[in-house]
């Protein structure tokens, strides 16, 4: 008895294309499922070379290594007791940076997975209303419009209410606002919002806004073009090495 395996005649061949901005594990998970089944299956020399060779069809169809490494099937060489003393660190997967991150964790017992923003309810409970994007809250740039330096902050209520005080503080000669000092001491001009603020981020107030905040000032610090305060820039090589691949 001749053992193969069976395709309609409507089948197609798409899978996560792996130029897409998923981690690679899951893209290579249907290749693992499609390996698994052809090395499962008691299939003749003949059915195994037909099979291997759609499989080769269906990684070049969707850009991937004509030969990937086969998956390793090693995943019960650890007791339940290790097993159950792992722990896990859960990412936000946002591109390759993200990779590079968690490299970090390669030889430390902490496992990592991944999770994404860009969900099915995300899409299906997205508000067709047009929101002004001034009245969010976030991360922020304000670059001068004479020499093109750049101050980055931070705030937890609407833009439109934080670029108004730096527009008193420079009104009024304030230097509380170090975008406003500049300003001043220059005698450069105070821009209109949208052509002087960029939203970096939308964000609410919290850790994880902290962080983006940081990065930006990092970024621009990197470039020699910051306004904030040195105090505020430290090494930081996590965020160097997203720099380096950006």
């Amino acid at each position: 008895m001749n053992i193969s395996i069976f395709r309609k005649p409507i089948y197609t061949d798409p899978l996560i294309p792996y130029t897409s901005n998923h981690p690679l594990q899951q893209n290579y998970a249907a290749i693992r499922f499609l390996y698994d089944r052809l090395n499962s299956y008691h299939l003749q020399d003949k059915e195994y070379r037909h099979e291997e060779n759609i499989i080769h069809n269906i990684l070049y169809s969707n850009f991937y290594p004509i030969l990937p490494q086969k998956p390793n099937h090693n995943h019960g060489s650890q007791s339940q007791n290790s097993q159950n003393k792992q722990k896990w660190c859960t990412f936000t997967y946002i591109g390759k940076e993200t990779t590079y991150i968690t490299k970090i964790y390669k030889h430390s017992d902490i496992k990592i997975a991944y999770r994404t923003n860009n969900t099915l309810q995300k899409h299906l409970t997205h508000s067709s209303q047009d929101h002004d994007k001034f009245t969010r809250s976030g991360v922020y740039k304000l670059t001068c419009p004479d020499c093109g330096k750049a101050y980055i902050g931070q705030t937890g209520r609407d833009l439109y209410t934080r670029y108004n005080e730096h527009k008193r503080f420079f009104r009024y000669n304030n230097h509380n606002s170090k975008y406003a000092q500049h300003l001043i001491e220059h005698g450069h001009t105070f821009g209109n919002i949208h052509n002087i603020m960029q939203i970096l981020q939308v964000q609410k107030k919290g850790t994880h806004l902290n962080t983006i905040e940081r990065f930006h000032i990092h970024k621009e610090a990197a470039q020699n073009n910051h306004l904030n305060d040195d105090h505020t820039i430290t090494a930081n090589r996590i965020f160097d090495t997203i720099l380096q691949h950006l």
